[in-house]
């Protein structure tokens, strides 16, 4: 029996050490972050967002969102695109952003679009950052950060910059 509690006692340490090692790489990576974008401070809560399309229709919106850089699933959502004007991933990503930050803008007590992220991603460059601005104004939300994600080389397009923000290979910010 003492055996067994010596095991247990270490074997909760070891795990208590490895949450907190994997605590400190994403606080890390958000320090990192907040570095290489500019942010005011480090993004506690980030949401992203990406366009899936089945052809022309069935057009969904997608939001991922993390806090102190873990997913936090229960907050995911997902949009149903209203927009019928053919394939148009700008006005889709436009229409998402402006459904979800307005409904941030009317506090209506769900918990995930009550919460104002520290960093807003979209998947895609310059032309889905601008539809996402688009919608962020249309909705009357300022002072969130937002970029754009070109996955491609792992590019990160800032609002009025013209060329993009390149992290490090190994950054940990490459990996929050």
């Amino acid at each position: 029996a003492e055996m067994a509690a010596r095991n247990a006692s270490l074997a909760l340490d070891t795990e208590r050490r490895r949450l907190e090692r994997g605590r400190e790489r994403r606080r890390e990576a958000m320090a990192d972050l907040q570095e290489a974008l500019g942010l005011p401070a480090p993004p506690v809560r980030m949401e992203c967002y990406d366009i899936s399309n089945l052809g022309e229709t069935n057009a969904v919106a997608s939001m991922v969102v993390f806090e102190a850089g873990a997913a936090h699933k229960a907050h995911y959502r997902s949009f149903t695109m209203r927009y019928d004007g053919g394939v148009n991933d700008f006005a889709r990503m436009e229409e998402a952003v402006t459904r979800r930050f307005m409904r941030l803008a009317r506090a209506d007590g769900d918990p995930s679009f009550g919460a104002r992220p520290g960093l807003v991603v979209i998947d895609g460059g310059k032309g889905q950052l601008g539809a996402a601005l688009r919608g962020m104004e249309a909705a009357g939300v300022t002072g969130v950060p937002v970029v754009g994600l070109a996955k491609q080389q792992e590019e990160v397009f800032l609002p009025g910059r013209p060329a993009p923000v390149l992290l490090p290979e190994g950054s940990p910010a490459l990996t929050t």
